[in-house]
């Protein structure tokens, strides 16, 4: 909003010619988050607190720990995350650019889902919420709108192609097929962030480690010149993302300041699938998918083994793993939960290093 009602004004005052550059909107959109989840986080988790009474329902069928440690700790967090997304990107991007509202569509239209599911679990007091198939079915429908929303507007070129990382001048035109396919990529983004979500900041660290790295991605892909310089497939107008994500990584760092152990809130569903579905509407319009599931590496070993876990028990009535998601089966192992949730973020940097490998060696 300030980009498209200051920018006009640089004829006659050469400050605002500051708005030109993505580089210091995406810095403003990273400090803008950080101050609104900084100052409305206190009083939005105390009435948080004063509404949700025991706080987010803990498994019984989860670590032991979790029932003692965890119990009365509000959720719904992720309402946190989507505010100061939200007004920061609003007021830092270019509104004229149509692939910030398409993730925008989907990061409120997940967030809405993820807001059911708690609400559900909150004021039924149990760990069901949305049934899962619903639930499903509702991140469907939102990310195929959002997939052939962004199908439409892209030059033809690329409008329907998958590029392949390490590879350069290759794309595979999926045709019709590429809106399945990058629904899959959103709603698979989505839950992978959503089966993380298990220890205090284990989820949110990883996302702003990938929501920096996409930042740089966005940027990149944006800008014909760096673009052709490192053989990447240019997307005019995705630069407009790096404030996006920019705006992500200071909600994700605001938020990280009342989530680090032991968390004052948790994000929930809320957050979890709306920022997954986000980050993934951001590779899809980067034409980046594949190398989102390097750079979120991290998330796609938590779903792996889930099933496996499940995939392992139904066929041999064995399990792989003392407890699925993956950080749980190191919670079993004795592993301290600040121990894991270091180590995988640890784990996170390396996948996102090794993505963005992937921007050069070709």
């Amino acid at each position: 909003m300030l980009f498209n009602l200051l920018y006009p004004l640089a004829d006659d005052y050469s400050i605002f010619n500051l708005f030109r550059y993505l580089t210091f909107r995406t810095g403003a959109a990273v400090i803008t988050a950080l101050l609104i989840s900084f100052i409305v986080g206190p009083s939005l988790i105390r009435w948080l607190r004063s509404k949700q009474g025991r706080g987010q329902p803990i498994r019984e069928d989860g670590p032991a720990g979790h029932i003692v440690a965890k119990q009365g700790t509000p959720t719904m967090g992720g309402f946190l995350i989507l505010l100061a997304l939200s007004v920061s990107t609003l007021l830092w991007a270019d509104l004229s650019n149509r692939y910030v509202w398409a993730v925008l569509l989907v990061t409120g239209g997940f967030g809405l889902i993820g807001f059911a599911d708690d609400y559900m679990k909150v004021s039924q007091a149990n760990v069901r919420g949305l049934p899962g198939k619903l639930k499903l079915i509702l991140e469907l429908i939102v990310a195929v709108i959002a997939a052939w929303w962004i199908m439409s507007f892209q030059p033809a070129a690329i409008a329907t192609h998958l590029a392949l990382p390490f590879v350069k001048d290759v794309l595979l035109n999926l045709g019709i097929f590429f809106i399945p396919f990058a629904a899959l990529v959103m709603v698979g983004s989505s839950n992978a962030v959503n089966l993380t979500d298990g220890l205090d900041g284990l989820a949110i660290g990883p996302l702003i480690i990938a929501a920096s790295a996409f930042a740089l991605i966005a940027y990149l892909t944006g800008n014909v010149v760096f673009a052709s310089y490192l053989q990447l497939h240019a997307v005019p107008g995705a630069g407009e993302l790096a404030v996006y994500c920019g705006a992500l990584v200071g909600a994700g760092l605001g938020f990280l300041w009342f989530n680090a152990p032991p968390a004052m809130v948790f994000m929930g569903d809320t957050g979890s699938l709306s920022l997954g579905g986000g980050l993934g509407a951001v590779a899809v319009v980067t034409k980046h998918e594949l190398v989102l599931a390097i750079i979120g590496g991290l998330f796609v070993l938590e779903t792996v083994s889930v099933i496996v876990q499940v995939a392992s028990f139904k066929m041999t009535g064995r399990r792989v793993f003392r407890m699925a998601p993956l950080h749980h089966h190191y919670e079993q192992k004795g592993w301290a939960e600040p121990t894991i949730v270091i180590r995988f973020w640890i784990i996170a940097v390396i996948l996102a290093l090794v993505g963005l490998a992937t921007l050069k060696l070709r």
